[in-house]
Parts: C-alpha cells; structure tokens; sequence
C-alpha cells in the first residue's frame, strides 16, 4: 500500500465542495487522515480565500488511476476540464506525495513543487505527517515547514463550516463520522 497525501482546496462555496470532494475519496480511497482547514487569500490572482486541507490515504492503485479518480473528483465539483490554473475555481486537488515515488511527466509532477513553497500546502502536511520524508530532500515535512517563511501569506484555521477554531482544540474530522 502506497501512502498518498493530496491537497485539496476551493474558494467557489467551499464548504460545500469539500464536502463532497471528501466523501468521494473516502468512497474510492477508504479511511481518511485529514488536516485542519485553513482559510488564505487567493494567490496569483483577485479571488475570494481559499479553503485548503490535505488528505491522506493510502491505496494501491498506480499514481495514473489516482490522478484520474481526482480529476473525475474535480469534474464531479463542477470544475471544467481545462479550467484556469489562476482563476476561481470549486475544486482543484493536487497530488504532493505519493509514497517515495518521483515523476517529471508532464502533469504528474512529483513530490508536486509547490508544497515547498506554498504555506497552505506545507503546514496541513507537516499537521498530519510531521515526520514523512520528502523523497528528494530528505527533511521531514515537520522540519521543512519549521524553515519556512510564512510571513507573507497569513492563514486562519477554520472548520469546513468556516468558523475559526482553536488550534489548540480542532478535532481532526473523518468524512465517515461527519464531524
């Protein structure tokens, strides 16, 4: 089994489509590790905040059939195919890890580059997987975000109703439970 992390994020009725973003891959995928959600402003483009968690899971399906479940995921979010990489959208999910697996095809990139950079990617990782190694690097994800500059992009955890918890008491929600 292949332990798979992916991040999952909407700024068009967010909590509605992570709701059913969650439930279809807990459908495909079984039981999932969620992170917090976290509210953030748009980033490359004007827009509404985002709502970004990470999920996990594990399967034993090849990457491929993985990338297309999640696409069939983001089409059943009502999010076009081909839709604009900076612009509004209802669903965009994004594969970060898939076990130690290292890719260069086009569009299957992975570890996925911009869960070094992007904070909102970063954090929800390290929340869940603190101590999972990014198969180039070789640090943990605990250890790349104690690095990271997170100055610039402030970010709120909120619950999937989009209320703002207490980091200190958020329950980690499991779609099978509805909590």
């Amino acid at each position: 089994m292949t332990a798979v992390y992916v991040a999952a994020g909407s700024n068009v009725q967010p909590e509605h489509y992570l709701s059913v973003a969650l439930r279809a891959m807990a459908a495909a995928y079984g039981p999932l590790t969620l992170s917090p959600a976290y509210r953030n402003q748009a980033v490359g483009f004007a827009g509404d905040d985002f709502i970004n968690l990470v999920v996990g899971f594990h399967t034993e399906d090849p990457v491929t059939e993985v990338r297309q479940q999640l696409q069939k995921i983001e089409a059943a979010c009502d999010r076009p195919p081909g839709a604009h990489k900076w612009a509004p959208r209802t669903m965009d999910l994004d594969i970060l890890l898939f076990g130690e697996l290292i890719s260069n095809e086009p569009g299957l990139i992975i570890p996925r580059p911009d869960l070094l950079k992007r904070p909102y990617m970063l954090k929800p990782m390290a929340d869940i997987a603190p101590d999972v190694r990014h198969p180039t690097l070789g640090q943990s994800m605990r250890e790349l975000w104690a690095g990271f500059d997170a100055g610039g992009h402030s970010m709120l955890e909120v619950l999937l109703g989009g209320e703002p918890t207490n980091p200190h008491s958020a329950p980690r929600r499991s779609p099978e439970s509805g909590r």
